[in-house]
């Protein structure tokens, strides 16, 4: 029998500390979990077990050593974090869900994976996504698509399908992801657990395998806004090898909210249950004293389709260094998908279409940031859906990529801009698939959108949920 498993960092500290249980029983009921049930959701490419127990003796060595103080040196200790195969990981194979780097064994980690390690997390393994993050369900990986552990007949949102999957399952306590376009959100949102896209600039790129590179962000991702907090906190912060990486403090320092709802957010084609779910939230941020205001962002309408020129085109100046001569395999092993974006890519930075697409859409990319900046000066925050819709069968829109891409229309603002957003979960749909909402802040409002977070979870006593396999 699998012991219960802390749902949260401070859960995990207290029965270490307690001695309920040993770093290593940890590892032992994860390991036995991804043994038994991860064949059905397939939300592990590689899994590090030997890893995995190797740093786990040492952390129970520190603990029997020091008790308390060893937490306050590793905050984050004997707590076990898988990471999106995107992330670089020293001398564990990282593939990016292509075939392309199957059989890639980096020599060194990004700084995210460093920083959690450094922190005193463990890591279990590598997540699988959307290969090369292009997509928004799962689907599109070249290890098979991952399934939502809450409806296996359902998509668990990508293109960090795995990362949103993994904890939902109880695989892992934390995971990381990136967020071009709402991939850490959509994962987290159909999921139900906390993700976020952080402010551009706010945590390091470096040994991240590249997509778009203006829009990349890293995000973590937990089942409480606590740990995400706590993950940010970790990573976040200038490291020397990514210069657009921004020293900041973050504070938050707010006794009253005023949160803006954009009209063009909850217009046709929201789903009923969304919409309904969204209003409830709003009410009960009414009730906690949150003043609410209507806004507008008219050049919004277009973030999608700017970001489906500017993404495509950035995707193809990254892709072009896979040419398998200096690692790697052959061209041959992309995959539709990416072969599709290369294409797109191309042809907007053509000669003869590049003003006519490109430049047009940053002109449009200006324009929208400039109007969220407006916003901004008016209210603290701003709500909206993460997807039009609850989660979607797996199929049913492989063979459009117009209805798939429309799955991120109110995740390119987020990303076009800049700007952090936070996923939360809210409730359940009439089946029984996770539902919740975004909040969107200024730049580096990180911890303005933690606290609003917390009050939303504290008012209704939220309570971790795990999905029943």
């Amino acid at each position: 029998m699998i012991m219960d498993i802390p749902s949260t960092i401070n859960e995990t500290r207290d029965g270490l500390l307690s001695k309920k249980y040993r770093v290593v029983d940890l590892i032992n009921a994860y390991l036995a979990k991804i043994a038994r049930y991860d064949g059905q959701i397939n939300s592990f490419i590689t899994v590090c077990e030997e890893n995995a127990y190797k740093v786990a003796k040492k952390a129970d060595k520190l603990i029997s050593e020091f008790g308390e103080k060893a937490f306050q040196d590793y905050p984050l200790l004997g707590c076990v974090v898988a990471h999106k195969d995107v992330f670089v990981t020293e001398g564990i194979r990282t593939t990016a869900a292509s075939k392309v780097l199957d059989s890639y064994v980096p020599c060194y980690s990004a700084t995210a994976v460093t920083r959690l390690d450094n922190a005193g997390a463990i890591c279990i393994g590598k997540l699988n996504c959307d290969a090369w993050a292009h997509g928004s369900s799962g689907e599109n990986s070249q290890f098979g698509a991952t399934k939502n552990p809450w409806n296996l007949k359902y998509v668990p949102g990508g293109s960090s399908s795995g990362s949103g999957a993994a904890l939902a399952a109880d695989f892992c306590l934390l995971s990381t992801g990136t967020d071009t376009c709402g991939s850490v959100r959509l994962p987290s949102n159909y999921c139900g657990v906390v993700g976020l896209k952080p402010t551009y600039g706010a945590i390091s790129r470096y040994g991240v395998i590249a997509m778009a590179s203006s829009l990349d962000t890293v995000g973590p991702m937990a089942k409480t806004v606590e740990d995400v907090e706590m993950m940010f906190q970790a990573i976040s912060g200038p490291d020397g090898k990514d210069a657009t990486i921004a020293s900041v403090k973050y504070q938050s320092k707010n006794s009253s909210f005023k949160i803006g709802i954009p009209k063009e957010f909850f217009g046709e084609g929201l789903d009923d249950e969304v919409r309904n779910n969204l209003d409830s939230v709003i009410q009960i941020y009414k009730k906690l004293g949150v003043d609410f205001v209507d806004v507008s962002l008219p050049s919004t309408k277009y973030a999608i389709s700017v970001y489906y020129v500017i993404q495509p085109a950035e995707v193809s100046s990254n892709l072009a260094r896979y040419d398998g001569i200096r690692y790697g395999n052959s061209r041959d092993a992309f995959g539709d998908e990416a072969k599709r974006r290369i294409m797109l890519g191309t042809y907007v930075l053509s000669s003869g279409y590049y003003d006519a697409y490109y430049l047009k859409a940053m002109k449009v990319r200006t324009l929208i940031r400039k109007e969220v900046s407006d916003v901004f000066e008016k209210v603290d925050a701003v709500i909206a859906p993460v997807a039009p819709t609850p989660p979607f069968k797996i199929g049913a829109k492989a063979n459009d990529p117009l209805q798939m891409y429309l799955t991120d229309i109110y995740a390119a603002t987020a990303n076009l801009s800049g700007i952090p957003s936070i996923a939360i979960p809210s409730g359940f749909t009439k089946n029984g698939l996770p539902l919740g909402f975004q909040l969107m802040g200024p730049r580096f409002s990180e911890s303005l959108l933690f606290d609003l977070g917390k009050k939303y979870h504290k008012e209704i006593s939220y309570k971790p949920s795990v999905a029943k396999l």
